[in-house]
């Protein structure tokens, strides 16, 4: 999911400065069970811009987190692995031909309202984010039969391969096998939703959004009522960052998300949390009419780029699209440059396309408003100019940047991407040719089938390895320019506030949390003193 690029930069300035303070990639807190009688409200602070509540158009890592709250899926994130866990779904079973999955809800489960959860809102759910415009992630339920049809609007919701046997009972058929199923599943975009206002699947529902606060009040409906502890969650707005760590010092906050205050003025450097995350930010072509479509001049545009100075300053530079997982291939990444082999390369290109060595050649940039796009724009300039290439830049608002992607008519663009499920493909989709996610317009029959391939395949190794070489071939064509993988920072303290984990994801299901109870501890005086002479 993206991420926006104003956390992306806030977070990296400030886990740069703090990166000795605690650097943390695997967590697991010790926790206590919690004492009912102390538990109240959980105090957020979180970045201030337009929260996008609604699951099938919600695009950001900040709106996630609240999504987790109001919404629930067939499986949710474990806070710690990731890894899928049934939520409104108690069990599943797959045909031998592995196209076939069987899932079997929850009894009893209802949304807010007291609507029962059937089989029923599940598939009238996941038919109206197929039939919503834009969705961004909607094509990841292409394998589904007639899915991609009904999403692009050449075929019907009937022919839609998901049906319901009976109220706990629902089929989905798949064009192919997708053993990643679940593991997509637990995205709130896949959430249950009413058709009705102001209904939720989740354990808390929405009481009010209004004068930058959020406010969640536990549901009383939710399923698993019994394992909130806590009655509710108030998330405030807010971009003063020196206001902020006094309410976090002052324990009027408990829970700062990204980093969104003044560390120097942080007490307790305890409650610094910094992890890597899943995630890259990059800058990728955009596919159109212009010869950046063509391979050939795009990979002598990278070859002249000085990767060391590119990446200056970053904490995790990245030089791949897949941020590194266990297991899966290694993949030759992009760091490699020479002025003078990229001057050749572009002649040969020239050569090629019949375009004369000393014709300006003209590509257009597309940046936010901020220093550090703006050094990326001064460096990629002056190491294009040999090449007889002319940069020129648009700007937009950060708050405004990601929306206006689809149309902007220009050639590079950036973004910040955080994978969304814990497998390559969660970055890897961002280029099929059919995906909703494809702002950048690739289109490569090869790729296509190296991601069919990687669906179909039986083991996980295999699964990876097809994978490896879709990320491979998307790296060979020059399609991206990897700077860094984001680090996100948290300040919290855990001493204090329960069911929080560090995860790749930065992801924080608020079902978990709680309040702890907490002790203080004081030297013991007459004894430290009892040798005093009075």
């Amino acid at each position: 999911m993206n991420k926006s690029h104003k956390l992306s930069l806030l977070c990296m300035a400030v886990c740069t400065a703090l990166v000795s303070v605690q650097t943390v990639f695997a967590q697991k807190a010790s926790e206590s069970i919690p004492d009912l009688a102390e538990q109240r409200e959980v105090r957020l602070i979180s970045m201030t811009h337009q929260y996008d509540l609604n699951p099938h158009t919600a695009n950001y890592t900040s709106e996630a987190q609240v999504l987790s709250g109001l919404y629930e899926g067939l499986f949710s994130y474990d806070p710690i692995t990731l890894e899928p866990r049934n939520a409104l779904c108690v069990s599943y079973k797959i045909s031998r031909t592995k196209k076939r999955w069987t899932f079997t809800l929850r009894e009893g489960a209802c949304f807010s309202t007291g609507e029962p959860i059937t089989a029923a809102s599940v598939r009238d759910s996941w038919l109206r984010l197929l039939a919503t415009p834009n969705a961004p992630y909607s094509s990841l339920l292409d394998f589904i039969e007639g899915a991609r049809n009904f999403r692009t609007g050449k075929g019907i919701k009937e022919d839609v391969g998901i049906t319901v046997r009976n109220d706990k009972t629902l089929v989905v058929h798949l064009e192919e096998p997708a053993e990643h199923l679940p593991r997509i599943l637990c995205h709130h975009a896949f959430s249950i939703v009413s058709s009705k206002q102001n209904s939720y699947s989740g354990p808390f529902t929405l009481k009010s959004y209004k004068n930058n606060t959020i406010v969640l009040a536990k549901n009383p409906k939710y399923y698993d009522a019994a394992s909130v502890v806590i009655p509710g969650i108030t998330i405030t707005l807010s971009d003063d960052l020196e206001e902020n760590a006094y309410q976090f010092n002052t324990g009027n906050a408990d829970w700062i998300t990204e980093g969104n205050a003044l560390a120097s003025k942080i007490i307790n450097t305890d409650a610094i949390h910094i992890a890597a995350e899943f995630g890259t930010y990059y800058l990728f072509f955009k596919m159109g009419n212009s010869i950046w479509s063509n391979p050939e001049f795009r990979t002598a545009l990278l070859e002249a780029i000085p990767y060391d100075s590119l990446r200056k300053n970053i904490t995790m530079p990245a030089t791949t699209l897949v941020y590194p997982l266990p297991d899966y291939p290694p993949v030759p990444g992009i760091d490699d440059y020479d002025s003078d082999d990229a001057i050749a390369m572009m002649n040969k290109a020239r050569e090629h396309a019949k375009i004369p060595y000393d014709k300006k050649l003209s590509i257009k940039f597309a940046i936010t408003d901020t220093e550090f796009m703006k050094d990326l724009a001064a460096q990629l300039k002056a190491a294009w100019e040999p090449l007889g290439v002319e940069l020129e830049t648009e700007s937009a608002a950060m708050e405004k940047y990601n929306g206006l992607i689809p149309s902007w008519d220009a050639d590079l663009f950036a973004y910040s991407w955080i994978g969304d499920f814990a497998d390559p493909l969660a970055f890897l989709e961002l280029f099929r040719s059919d995906s909703s996610l494809n702002v950048a317009k690739y289109d490569n029959k090869t790729y296509d089938e190296y991601l069919l391939s990687a669906s179909r395949a039986d083991t996980p190794d295999e699964h990876y390895m097809y994978l490896s070489k879709a990320e491979k071939l998307l790296l060979d064509e020059s399609m991206i320019i990897p700077i860094y993988h984001p680090i996100s920072m948290h300040l919290i303290d855990l001493s204090s506030l329960g069911g929080w984990q560090t995860n790749a994801l930065d992801l924080h299901p608020f079902k978990y949390l709680y309040i702890k109870h907490k002790t203080y501890s004081l030297p013991n005086l007459v004894r430290l003193n009892s040798n005093f002479n009075y």
